[in-house]
């Protein structure tokens, strides 16, 4: 059994697609398709299901993906340990970003984390499901670090380093009702419509758990997946919005205030699974984190 091997089925595991698989390792999907044949031949039993639209893993596949997992991570581990040996660290290094990190210059981050370890391959990644989302592809072992916004407990699994917060403001269009007011209580909100992120994004988590704290009700009207156009929908009347203070601009159109009752704190942490110790590149890479932020 090789690593190639094991890298090719994970992947296909991951995509749940062949054609995806082989993209994601920069090969023909042919190569992909041999190898996987290849591993079931020397294991004596499929790993994959390719009658369905969709490519499923077998029992004996289900069985496998962790062991692939951990293998790969304990050669990578392997790798890191006799780069730093030699004074230089290499290898990939697969990261998660919320769609919106401006709590922190993102692009000068990994600009400088570049010119430092310029021998690690950074693979950035966002998507669609948010913090939550990104929690889960860590749990998956499809990611290595991720930047996430999780409010309350830590998730089991994870581990997080938290590096900053946002308070999140009430911003409402200018000929609004609260538009005199410089704060408000969170009940005062009662029975408005809200332009907010989907459900799994952490500014959402921490709106609707100062909501269920306070027994109000809320109704969101408009969902949107990056922070940054929420003071676009509030000016054109979609809705009102909690949205952090990095992401308002000065704009006649609209009004902020403060929610003087609730905790409305946004954090933004950087996770990693709990389960295998972070490999040197991404405890390089909080550490770079950790500067930029202090």
């Amino acid at each position: 059994m090789e690593l190639r091997q094991l890298e090719c089925f994970v992947a296909v595991a991951d995509e749940a697609n062949f054609t995806r698989a082989a993209a994601r390792l920069h090969v023909v999907q042919s190569a992909v398709s041999s190898t996987i044949k290849s591993l079931e031949r020397e294991l004596g039993t499929p790993l994959l299901d390719r009658n369905s639209k969709r490519v499923l893993l077998t029992d004996a596949g289900a069985a496998l993906l962790p062991r692939a997992r951990a293998t790969l991570h304990a050669a990578r581990e392997a790798a890191d340990a006799v780069a730093e040996v030699r004074g230089g660290l290499r290898g990939t290094l697969r990261l998660g970003t919320m769609t919106s990190v401006r709590l922190l210059d993102l692009p000068a981050l990994l600009g400088e984390f570049h010119r430092r370890h310029p021998g690690v391959v950074l693979q950035t990644s966002a998507v669609p499901s948010g913090s939550q989302g990104l929690v889960d592809a860590l749990l998956e072992r499809r990611l290595d670090l991720a930047f996430v916004s999780v409010p309350g407990p830590c998730p089991a699994g994870v581990t997080l380093t938290d590096l900053t917060s946002s308070v999140l403001d009430l911003v409402v269009p200018a000929g609004h009702p609260l538009a005199g007011r410089r704060s408000v209580s969170i009940a005062e909100l009662t029975g408005l419509d809200f332009v907010d992120s989907p459900v799994g994004y952490g500014n959402r988590t921490v709106a609707d758990r100062a909501f269920a704290v306070a027994s109000v009700p809320r109704r969101v009207a408009v969902e949107i997946t990056d922070v940054g156009t929420g003071v676009d929908f509030v000016r054109h009347g979609l809705g009102v919005a909690l949205l952090p203070r990095f992401a308002l601009r000065e704009t006649e159109d609209i009004v902020t205030l403060t929610v003087s009752d609730a905790d409305l704190n946004w954090p933004l942490s950087l996770a990693v699974p709990s389960e295998y110790r972070p490999g040197a590149a991404a405890r390089a890479m909080i550490a770079m984190a950790r500067e930029f932020v202090s």
